[in-house]
């Protein structure tokens, strides 16, 4: 898996921190990761997000001020000073195509080496770029043998002709450079980035629910991502340029509120399944200045709510299907991110996709877990776990920089495997 490489160091192997950076919030989780893998949450900050639109950073002192905020919060409860983290990038210039390498196996015996592996997956990452768009992540589907396809681990198998299928996601460089320059001016390191979807999805599906295929729906503010899983591997990947500030600005319009009060709203009563519906029950309305309060019900807002996550949640169908994979989701749907705390919102989903949906929270930690314990924590909470299992980016870059080293090539691709199979 491609990773953009930053220079510089963990704080210690064993304290991994996290920085989310999102268009409602701005969170950090720090944690310590055992020998085990058990990850331990030690503290968590989140601070209200300022200078983002679209993922996109348009006020640097702003977004610095949060980050800043965040990072004091969560180093306060956890009594650690941070300095690097593994940073979750996403937004509407993340892009991402299926590609294939093909290589030859040229030598007498015709058995696939671990440097057959390393040619073929340069040979699938080699794709036209233009020049202000970067590799991100290339994530490997399959590779095939001459006609053997399905095949994950190819060393050893013999034949001529070696291919592997792998999915690329690309990043807008311009966005990159934003993103590195706000995290800096912050007094942090950034040692990765990692797609956000990608790093919610360890959050909260288990690799039996990988296998089984499953579709992870993370709710953001501006944007809803998708990933679609399929035998353990990604198939797809998707970013909608809507999600739950589209339903507070239609709060807002409709009952002619202040925008911070339609938020608020959204959040303490906003439903979109008649299952969610108090009876008798009314919500109190701030007006807009030199306008009067009201009072709405539980249904008047539904009809608010409602047609907008209809629409994004739509939206999404349309991505799954396109991923030709909605007939092998054995997990069905996890929705996750913000979006995902309104209530009735696993309902109306599973209407409209038609199979089994569920609400993602981070799973398997120890420690300060209440402090994560929400579907909006998910993509903190993965990118500590992505962490874990790449603990030293700097080392990772020196192994790349000597290609022609056997011994490094051969370790390269057994943490290859352990990483991804």
């Amino acid at each position: 898996m491609y990773i953009p490489k930053f220079k510089g160091k963990i704080d210690s192997p064993d304290i991994l921190a996290s920085l989310d950076i999102g268009t409602s919030k701005f969170s950090v989780v720090i944690a310590e990761a055992s020998e085990t893998g058990q990850i331990t949450i030690l503290g968590a900050g989140v601070a209200q997000s300022h200078g983002l639109r679209q993922g996109a950073i348009i006020n640097l002192d702003q977004a610095v001020q949060a980050i800043r905020s965040a990072v004091q919060e969560a180093q306060l409860t956890a009594g650690i000073k941070i300095s690097d983290v593994v940073v979750g990038i996403a937004g509407e210039h993340i892009h991402s195509v299926n590609s294939r390498g093909v290589v030859a196996v040229s030598r007498s015996n015709h058995e696939v080496i671990p440097h057959d592996v390393e040619r073929v997956l340069d040979a699938a990452r080699a794709i036209a770029l233009p020049v202000d768009r970067k590799v991100l992540h290339v994530l490997p589907q399959e590779f095939i043998v001459d006609t053997e396809a399905g095949i994950k681990n190819p060393i050893g198998i013999k034949g001529v002709r070696l291919e592997a299928e792998v999915h690329i996601v690309t990043m807008g460089s311009k966005a990159e450079q934003n993103l590195i320059q706000c995290v800096n001016k912050a007094d942090l390191n950034i040692i990765g980035l990692v797609l956000e979807p990608l790093a919610s999805s360890l959050a909260v599906l288990s690799e039996e629910e990988r296998e089984m295929g499953a579709a992870l729906v993370d709710i953001g503010a501006d944007n809803t991502e998708l990933v679609v899983f399929k035998e353990g591997t990604i198939r797809h990947t998707a970013i909608i340029k809507m999600g739950g500030q589209n339903v507070t600005n239609d709060i807002a319009l409709g009952l002619k509120t202040p925008s911070l009060q339609a938020e608020s709203i959204k959040r303490q009563y906003g439903c979109t399944h008649p299952s969610g519906i108090r009876n008798g029950d009314t919500i109190p309305v701030p007006g807009l200045p030199g306008r009067q309060s009201l009072e709405v019900t539980d249904e008047a807002m539904m009809s608010i709510i409602r047609p907008r996550m209809e629409e994004i949640l739509k939206l999404v169908h349309v991505q799954i299907q396109q991923s030709k994979c909605i007939d092998k989701l054995g997990t069905g749907v996890v929705l996750t991110g913000g979006g995902a705390l309104l209530k009735g919102v696993d309902r109306l989903a599973e209407d409209i996709f038609g199979i089994p949906v569920k609400i993602g929270i981070p799973q398997g930690l120890v420690g300060l877990v209440e402090s994560v314990s929400s579907p909006a924590m998910a993509t903190g909470v993965g990118l500590i776990q992505y962490l874990a299992k790449h603990p030293s980016f700097e080392k990772e870059d020196n192994a790349q920089s000597d290609k022609s080293n056997p011994v490094r090539i051969w370790e390269s691709i057994k943490k290859f495997y352990k990483d991804n199979f």
